[in-house]
C-alpha cells in the first residue's frame, strides 16, 4: 500500500458545479468504506490508526461535503440535501456501491443515503450518531465546547471521551494521532457550524404524523451501531433506539467511554469493524 492516511493526496470531484475533496487509498478490491464526518469535521479530524487499519482490506475514502473546508460551494442546512450530495459524490466517482461509515451527523447523512439512495449502500456503520426525532441531550455545556470557534484539546476530551484517567490518556493520543499529517486540510466556516446547526436542529423533529422509528424498519442493510455509555452530543439511548428498529442492526456499547468511542478504544474498534464489513 502506497499511500497512507498522512500521505494520500488531497483529490477533487465536481458535481453540481462544486469541486467537493476527497482522499482515496488502500487496498482496490471488493467494497470501498466511505467516511462521513462530526459537526464541523474535515477529512483530518479522522483517527489515521482507524482509517490505516480499514485500508489494509479495502479502499478507504474521505470527503468533505459541500462547502466543508476545502470542498466549494456554499454549505448545506439540510440532512436531505447533503445526502444528495454524497450519492452524486459516489456516482461521479465511479462507484455502484459502498460502505458507508457516519460519525454524530455523518450518521444521519448515512441514514439519509441508505434511505433515499438504498441501491449505493451494502453495510452501514453507525458511529456516536442518532435518528430524525430522537431523543436530545441533557448535557447545558455541550454547546459552550462544540460552538467554540477553534476547537482545543480541552473541548474534544469534553465531547468525546470518558471521564477516567485512562479515557483522558486515550483522548490525549487520538489528538496527537490525528495531527500527524503535515498539510492538514482547511478549517471549516462559521458558515459551516450555522448550517449544520441549522439542520441538526431540523433533523430533531420527527417527520410530521409518523412514529419517529418507523423509518428505520426501511434500511434492509447490515448495520454496525457503536457508542459509548455515556455520549454527550447525541445521547447514548438513540443507539439503542437505532439498533431495535433498524432490522439487521447490532448494537456495540463501549465502556467509560461517550460520543467519539472508536478513537477511544480505536483497535477494539478496529477488530469489530473489520469483522463486521468482513461478514
Amino acid at each position: 500500500m502506497s499511500d497512507t492516511h498522512v500521505t494520500a493526496p488531497t483529490q477533487y470531484i465536481e458535481v453540481d458545479g462544486d469541486r467537493f475533496a476527497y482522499r482515496r487509498w488502500g487496498k482496490p478490491s471488493g467494497v470501498p468504506i466511505f467516511f462521513v464526518q462530526h459537526f464541523r469535521g474535515g477529512m483530518d479530524h479522522w483517527d489515521p490508526l482507524l482509517t490505516d487499519g480499514l485500508a489494509e482490506g479495502r479502499e478507504v475514502i474521505l470527503f468533505n461535503g459541500r462547502g466543508i473546508a476545502s470542498s466549494s460551494g456554499t454549505p448545506r442546512n439540510r440532512i436531505e440535501d447533503m445526502a444528495d450530495d454524497i450519492a452524486a459524490v459516489i456516482q461521479a466517482l465511479g462507484l455502484e456501491r459502498v460502505d458507508l461509515l457516519g460519525f454524530s451527523i455523518g450518521g444521519y447523512q448515512v441514514e439519509e443515503v441508505t434511505l433515499r439512495h438504498p441501491q449505493l449502500v451494502r453495510k452501514l456503520l453507525l458511529l456516536g450518531t442518532g435518528l430524525r426525532g430522537g431523543d436530545p441531550t441533557s448535557d447545558p455545556k455541550v454547546p459552550d465546547h462544540a460552538l467554540n470557534p477553534v476547537h482545543t484539546l480541552e473541548d474534544f476530551l469534553f465531547l468525546f471521551f470518558g471521564r477516567s484517567e485512562a479515557a483522558i490518556e486515550a483522548g490525549r493520543a487520538f489528538w496527537e494521532r490525528r495531527h500527524q499529517r503535515a498539510d492538514q486540510d482547511t478549517p471549516a466556516s462559521p458558515a459551516v457550524a450555522q448550517a449544520q446547526f441549522e439542520a441538526v436542529v431540523a433533523y430533531a423533529e420527527p417527520l410530521p404524523g409518523k412514529n419517529p422509528y418507523a423509518p428505520l424498519n426501511a434500511i434492509t442493510q447490515p448495520t454496525l451501531v457503536l457508542n459509548g455509555e455515556n455520549d454527550v452530543m447525541i445521547a447514548s439511548i438513540n443507539s439503542w433506539h437505532l439498533a431495535q428498529n433498524i432490522p439487521n442492526a447490532q448494537l456495540l456499547i463501549y465502556p467509560d467511554a461517550g460520543h467519539g468511542a472508536q478513537f477511544q478504544y480505536p483497535e477494539r474498534f478496529l477488530k469489530h469493524a473489520i469483522q463486521f464489513l468482513d461478514e
